[in-house]
């Protein structure tokens, strides 16, 4: 079986679980500009280049992973949510964005390969491409609204970059994570749709939004309806929310897109909202719980954490999770679906 065939499987058996942030646990290790770089020639300060350590510090990162396998984690994100070109040239290190991306990908593959092989358990790997710190969709300039950093090829192609070489490392999914621009999500989709046809293999989409405001919509101003009518005909394996708020707020969202989407649904919220001081102090207790209730309501197939979530909260999510009955997909709409900035179904 495929490793998307293997995945509808046991989803459809049980509560898969996804592991939490690597950023959270990167920035508990207080580390030094020294820590990043080791040894590598590059112009700018390293700090904050939590991607790079996929290069620099590769035990950190294999040990990050393995603390959020030990938690229940079975669905092990790479360590690349920057890292793509665009993001990496704020760092004056674009250029070893493939490398990066190789890298944490066999890291993780080689991690969740072992757990498998030691009890048993099937273990996916989904390499993570982040939004990117530009938009397609909006002008970062208000006295040009037609202006724009980007274009779509520039953006399709720095994602091709990352996808290829992730695949090289050995991912199973592709992970579109934390789309605040659907436009951006839409390049990232065809560029995946384009390295599956020039590889000649599978390469299934996840995709989960963020929502920028408690109404319920990201930044290029789409509701979750609206966006999942933008993202469906790329049938990815799962769709879902992450990062966000914390669980309690991102419920109702979360339930609109439940109700339509006629695949899986994957969510991971943060661990609450931040602090004054941008830190979370919400308790891993509290987020399973509030997570519970998104089980015990038939909302979702997978769940993991976001910013601010540690092995002990993903552990505790493991634990909610448990036994419980995962969300039945409904059957897709009858007629035809568009998105505008809200959705319009013509009945057939």
């Amino acid at each position: 079986m495929s490793p998307s065939e293997t995945f509808r499987a046991e989803a459809a058996k049980r509560i898969l679980i996804k592991d939490g942030p690597y950023g959270t646990m990167v920035q508990a290790e207080r580390l030094q500009s020294a820590d990043y770089c080791a040894g590598l020639d590059l112009m700018k300060d390293q700090r904050g280049n939590n991607d790079l350590l996929n290069l620099t510090r590769p035990e950190l990162i294999r040990t990050i992973c393995e603390q959020f396998a030990d938690a229940g984690a079975e669905i092990l994100a790479t360590n690349t949510f920057n890292a793509n070109a665009i993001s990496q040239s704020d760092y004056a290190a674009e250029h070893l964005a493939a490398d990066i991306n190789r890298a944490s990908a066999q890291i993780v593959r080689e991690v969740a390969d072992r757990y498998s092989k030691a009890d048993g358990r099937r273990r996916w790997v989904a390499g993570a491409l982040g939004p990117t710190n530009k938009t397609l969709s909006l002008s970062p300039n208000v006295n040009d609204p037609a202006f724009r950093e980007v274009d779509f090829d520039q953006v399709k192609g720095v994602y091709r970059e990352q996808i290829d070489a992730l695949v090289e490392g050995g991912v199973d999914f592709i992970l579109i994570e934390t789309i605040f621009d659907t436009l951006n999500a839409k390049a990232a989709v065809m560029a995946a749709l384009e390295a599956e046809q020039a590889l000649g293999c599978e390469l299934p989409l996840m995709i989960s939004m963020t929502l920028t405001d408690l109404s319920g919509r990201n930044l290029s101003g789409h509701t979750v309806e609206a966006f999942w009518a933008s993202v469906r005909h790329a049938r990815p394996l799962t769709i879902g929310l992450n990062c966000s708020f914390g669980a309690e707020q991102l419920r109702p969202h979360l339930a609109a897109l439940s109700a339509v989407a006629d695949t899986l649904v994957m969510a991971y919220p943060n661990a609450g909202l931040p602090n004054d001081l941008g830190e979370y102090d919400e308790a891993a207790e509290e987020t399973a719980a509030q997570i519970r209730e998104w089980i015990d309501s038939g909302l979702v197939n997978a769940v993991g954490g976001c910013c601010g979530t540690t092995p002990q909260h993903i552990a505790a999510i493991a634990g909610a999770a448990r036994d419980c009955t995962p969300r039945a997909v409904p059957a897709a709409p009858r007629g035809t679906l568009l998105a505008g900035l809200e959705p319009m179904l013509i009945a057939a």
